[in-house]
């Protein structure tokens, strides 16, 4: 999931464990499902909040589509990095809200607990994603 094409080379990389939860929320904002699954190494997994896990690159691309599919931004305030050579445990929150497709107001918090590594090529990529703690208000 970590080749880029011409529609997303203008989006920056994570070169720092710190700079993933920045990274992703302005590829998440952007709303080109293919700039966020550029944030997700080969092989990555996502665990959705009811527990289920997408484990192929179109399961994640379904995964945060419908995240995606509201329109709204996502803010993210990183809690805790951790990294050790090229591992990082992530501790986020974040939170989605404004009004929805249908007018409706959302407002979708959580706290992610992910893994990024670093790739061969210097870049920081989600290895698991767990934006647990999902909760409507």
């Amino acid at each position: 999931m970590s080749s880029g094409n011409s529609e997303t080379a203008r989006f920056r990389v994570a070169r720092a464990a710190a700079e993933v939860p920045a990274v992703f929320a302005e590829r998440f904002n952007s709303g080109q499902p293919r700039a966020v699954a550029e944030m997700y190494e080969p092989g990555a997994v996502f665990v959705s909040p009811d527990g289920s896990v997408a484990d192929s690159p179109e399961g994640i691309v379904r995964a945060n589509a419908g995240f995606l599919a509201l329109g709204l931004p996502i803010t993210v305030r990183p809690r805790h990095v951790h990294a050790t050579q090229d591992t990082a445990l992530l501790i986020v929150d974040w939170e989605i809200e404004g009004p929805g497709p249908d007018g409706q107001p959302v407002h979708l918090t959580g706290t992610a607990t992910d893994v990024a590594r670093r790739g061969v090529d210097g870049v920081w990529r989600y290895a698991i994603d767990r934006p647990a703690g999902l909760r409507p208000v």
